[in-house]
């Protein structure tokens, strides 16, 4: 099975509108995944997905669910903190002595 190669959203783009160029000069769909070095099913997922969009459109569109996912992993962040300031604060770190739960608890709070 030959390898995998994961495209970025503008090179998506400039081959939907390749392949469009190939449509209009009168080639089918096996032809014009072909060129495009993809499968058929990869050239109609992508007309799905990117089928409107330009490369700016795109490379924004990215971006936007890469700065998503980051938002998202932030509150899962702090509520571990936050979980971990509460066991210090509790005394629960028998393992730590007074002074070193004290060290701890300024260090996650400085974050």
């Amino acid at each position: 099975m030959a390898g995998r190669k994961r495209h970025s959203a503008e090179e998506i783009v400039r081959k939907l509108r390749r392949a469009d160029e190939l449509a209009a000069a009168g080639k089918n769909s096996e032809e014009i995944a072909a060129e495009l070095e993809v499968s058929t099913a990869t050239l109609y997922n992508w007309r799905r997905q990117y089928g409107r969009m330009d490369t700016d459109v795109a490379k924004e569109s990215k971006e936007l669910r890469e700065q998503n996912a980051r938002l998202k992993r932030l509150p899962a962040g702090a509520e571990l903190e936050k979980d971990a300031l509460r066991e210090i604060s509790k005394g629960n770190s028998e393992s730590l002595p007074a002074a070193d739960s004290r060290y701890a608890a300024s260090m996650l709070r400085r974050g």
